[in-house]
């Protein structure tokens, strides 16, 4: 018989819906497997185990009770099912590091929307995974007691950043599945890197984390998961109404038309698309992106199968966009200006955040301004070079996931063209709002993965499209070892 922990999330709900499980016992399995892998790993910072043993047996009284709201899948999607928040969201009376020794000490009274959304979908939340400095690098590496978060397919290498924990956690079964944020790639980098499915869905999407509240409305919550149906029914847990006339519910947008879920969207066929693909990134006209011939492979395969499914496949290359360079970094930067930290604290961060900040504060209004007019414009110009492509291609990364401290631990300047090195192909879609999806379509013996982008409102597609190739390349099977 399989472990709990081999078994799909999709699965465990449905042997929690039947009654063939109990959420205390899945929680438990799962705390055991925190305690046996966490200190080689480092996905959490914080277990919170007594916590979460006694949400799920409230969960489980409940559901004696009355069965009714276990089999909920609209109301309850992630009824009983263990997952971790995000080191970067609040939880009342649990410690928010932010990845940041300077934030020791800091206990919230109040817990973040997505927070209580995923709370009020029925999840039991085993604690904050690992996060790095502020959530600002495209790599876990922070300098909290504890050690680094390391990638499970290979130690010595990264998981990628800055949902570098929640990814961790997934691909070494620590959790079925888990949220991540991604405000330049922070949910798909992670994934590519440690052989998951992530999901950035288009601004607004999710209302918990919706990007719209943020300056130039890069940052938004999604699903990292093994499977393209584990990461449906996490997002359907991310949007469900929670009935109680929250701000949530007057935002949250339906699921799909005609479905009553993400999940139940997967059942639909997939009809030929037009697919374009491309290896174009803004940043190549300002630093020197070089693609590794593996990355080029991996894509030309993908688009190879893609073919052999009856779509049809050809390049696109959106127009050139040289201001997007410098605006973009003002706005990282601007974003970066806003954390609370006086002069004495700053001086015990990390070089990187030290940089972004102290840049951030000096930059005057005008140039903000400018800045976000540049990437409106932006936004408006590759939408409209992309709309004629059901779906475009990219690959996921431009690198195999990096050697721990490959990245420059001094100059913040030369740290930041790195990871726009490394991952040259994610934060333009958070500036045009557009949903984005990497698939982990190869492990040899390091995961590969490509990004399907899809139109405003294309999650529905991007999931399809990706149970399509999961078929072809049955990634599910794939597991680091150990498992």
């Amino acid at each position: 018989m399989s472990e709990l922990h081999e078994l799909s999330a999709v699965e465990q709900r449905r042997l929690l819906a039947e009654g063939e499980l109990r959420s205390l016992e899945l929680v438990e399995h799962y705390l055991a497997r925190i305690e046996e892998r966490n200190d080689s790993l480092r996905a959490f910072t914080t277990v919170t185990g007594e916590a979460a043993l006694e949400r799920a047996r409230r969960l489980d009284e409940a559901r004696q009770e009355d069965p009714r709201a276990a089999r909920d899948l609209r109301a309850f999607p992630l009824w009983g099912l263990p997952f971790g928040d995000k080191d970067l969201s609040d939880r009342a009376g649990v410690p928010t590091s932010f990845g940041s020794r300077s934030m020791t000490g800091y206990v919230p009274e109040r817990s973040s929307p997505i927070v209580e959304d995923m709370d009020a979908a029925g999840g039991v939340s085993l604690g904050k995974t690992n996060t790095p400095e502020f959530g600002f690098p495209s790599y876990t590496e922070n300098r909290l007691d504890g050690g680094v978060a390391r990638n499970p397919w290979d130690l010595e290498r990264g998981p990628g950043g800055s949902s570098g924990g929640a990814a961790v956690a997934a691909a070494a079964r620590m959790l079925p599945f888990a949220p991540g944020s991604d405000g330049g790639g922070s949910i798909r980098i992670p994934a590519a890197a440690c052989g998951l499915v992530g999901l950035k869905p288009g601004r607004g999407r999710v209302p918990g984390g919706s990007g719209i509240d943020a300056l130039g409305g890069l940052g938004v919550a999604g699903p990292i998961a093994r499977t393209v149906e584990d990461a449906a029914l996490l997002l359907d847990g991310m949007i469900a109404k929670r009935g109680d006339g929250s701000p949530h519910d007057r935002f949250a947008l339906t699921a799909p038309a005609g479905e009553a879920s993400y999940l139940e969207a997967l059942e639909r066929p997939l009809e030929r698309l037009r697919i374009g693909f491309n290896t174009w990134s803004p940043w190549a006209s300002h630093y020197d992106i070089r693609l590794d011939p593996a990355a080029q492979a991996v894509l030309e395969r993908a688009a190879a199968a893609c073919e052999r499914l009856g779509h049809r496949v050809e390049p696109v290359e959106p127009r050139p966009f040289p201001e997007y360079v410098d605006a973009f970094r003002a706005i990282w930067q601007g974003g970066a200006s806003g954390v609370p930290l006086d002069d004495e604290a700053l001086a015990h961060v990390q070089p990187l955040t030290r940089w972004l900040i102290e840049v951030g504060r000096t930059l005057p209004a005008s140039r903000v301004v400018g800045a976000l007019g540049a990437l409106q414009r932006f936004e408006q110009q590759l939408i409209a070079d992309y709309a004629p492509y059901d779906l475009v291609l990219t690959p996921s990364l431009a690198m195999s996931p990096r050697p721990l401290w490959w990245y420059d631990q001094e100059d913040g300047d030369r740290n930041f063209v790195e990871q726009c090195q490394y991952t040259p192909y994610t934060s333009y879609l958070n500036v045009a709002g557009l949903p984005a999806i990497t698939l982990p379509v190869e492990a040899d013996p390091l995961p590969w993965g490509v990004q399907a982008i899809g139109r405003p409102g294309a999650e529905s597609l991007l999931l399809r499209f990706g149970a399509e190739l999961e078929r072809v390349y049955d990634w599910a099977a794939r597991a680091p070892e150990p498992a």
